[in-house]
């Protein structure tokens, strides 16, 4: 992941508080798609949403923080269960839980935390930027898991094909 983010000052000016947290800082321990730690993806996340929500007059400060925070929960995903529900249903409301433990929360904000998993849940968001935050963590989930792979893959093809024209 390139950090653009970390030089975009109006970007940072939303988020810097949160990022300085034992609690956000705690996600770096978690891997999160094979390939990234679960604040990579967090940040991943936040700021490609961010960008978004300028671009299309969302409020970006709200989409910056609840982009951060929509993962804020610390358990392995792949091998702990719950018995009120799955994964995709359970964490949204840990991680609101977790963020309203750090920070006040808008309804927005919250609304972009719970509702981030719509599509493997059943409650739609009610904001846009709820929206944006919900299609870009596929994205971000998706690109972390891939591009390794395919980089992998294009390895593994390149020495095949070099072997085979030697």
């Amino acid at each position: 992941m390139t950090e653009k983010w970390r030089e975009d000052s109006e970007y940072m000016s939303y988020v810097a508080d949160l990022l300085a947290t034992e609690e956000v800082q705690k996600l770096d321990e978690y891997i999160q798609h094979y390939h990234s730690t679960r604040l990579e993806h967090s940040i991943s996340v936040s700021y490609n949403s961010y960008k978004l929500a300028k671009r299309w007059n969302g409020d970006a400060r709200a989409t910056a923080r609840a982009g951060l925070l929509h993962d804020l929960f610390y358990y392995d995903w792949r091998t702990t269960k719950f018995d009120e529900g799955s994964h995709a249903y359970m964490h949204p409301r840990i991680a609101a839980k977790n963020a309203a433990k750090i920070t006040e929360l808008s309804d927005l904000e919250r609304d972009i935390i719970i509702k981030h998993m719509w599509g493997a849940t059943i409650a739609p968001p009610k904001y846009k930027e709820s929206y944006i935050v919900t299609f870009v963590d596929k994205y971000c989930a998706i690109k972390e898991a891939a591009i390794p792979l395919t980089m992998s893959m294009k390895t593994k093809w390149q020495r095949y094909f070099s072997k085979q024209s030697a």
